[in-house]
């Protein structure tokens, strides 16, 4: 299967006119498309199937637990299919069935390690006020996040650790945060910061044959070794912003195949 995938387009700022890729037969938009959801309209009637994940971005200044509803209604009077702590298993023109595993996965600030854990937060909640958001009557602040990631992260575990049998030839996963330092953003490595854009899930990436996300705002295509079967791929195809000189380089028609 060949997936064209997206991510961090920021449309609520940013001029870039979507176009499908030749050969894709499939979009795969890995979150921060636009905080307004406005500029989602630019994937109407788009030729091949969407898949969606949300982005931290898409609950810019919302109420994290009435913004999922609205997504959702949102997404799917587009036609989109949104993936949160869901899969679903679609099959390519040779008739492969892949399995599509989808969350935002937000960041447990464990990148690393426990000891570093509290300084990890206090560096996301920067991060967190430019966001705005709110969990109920507070602040959708860092210890919230870590809340919301662990329930992502146990999930996750439980769902890849599921026997494909018949149901499944291949899997990928689809997460807004990263599942590893090694796709941290070389601008700013191993400061307290990148745990809110990294975690360490470097352990369940021998359970995708492909991994896709978005979040830094820069591209990695990589390969992980696993033990009795093909790397796992894990690929950022991440716009980014235009004014911070990050688009350069960038292939919005990248084919990506499983």
């Amino acid at each position: 299967m060949k997936l064209q995938l997206l991510s961090d387009l920021h449309l609520e700022s940013e001029a870039f006119d979507p176009e499908p890729a030749p050969g894709a037969e499939l979009l795969v938009l890995a979150g921060d498309i636009d905080a307004t959801w406005a500029g989602f309209s630019r994937f109407a009637g788009w030729p091949v199937p969407v898949l969606f994940v949300a982005g931290n971005h898409e609950f810019d200044r919302r109420d994290v637990a009435a913004a999922w509803p609205e997504l959702r209604e949102r997404t799917a009077a587009l036609g989109w299919t949104m993936l949160e702590r869901e899969r679903v298993v679609l099959a390519d023109a040779a008739g492969r069935r892949v399995r599509f595993v989808g969350t935002v996965r937000w960041c447990d600030f464990d990148l690393f390690g426990p000891q570093r854990r509290a300084a990890a937060m206090r560096a996301g909640d920067y991060f967190l006020r430019v966001m705005g958001a709110t969990s109920g009557d507070a602040p959708f602040d860092a210890a919230a996040v870590r809340e919301c990631a662990l329930t992502c992260r146990s999930w996750l575990e439980r769902e890849l650790a599921m026997p494909a049998g018949d149901r499944w030839n291949r899997t990928v996963v689809i997460t807004h945060f990263a599942p590893s330092l090694r796709s941290n953003d070389p601008r700013y490595g191993t400061q307290n910061g990148t745990a809110s854009f990294c975690n360490a899930d470097d352990d369940l990436l021998r359970h995708a044959d492909l991994w896709l996300h978005g979040h830094l705002h820069c591209r990695h295509d990589y390969a992980v070794p696993r033990p009795g079967a093909a790397p796992t791929r894990v690929v950022c195809q991440a716009r980014g912003l235009a004014h911070k000189g990050e688009v350069a380089g960038w292939d919005p028609l990248k084919l990506i195949e499983v």
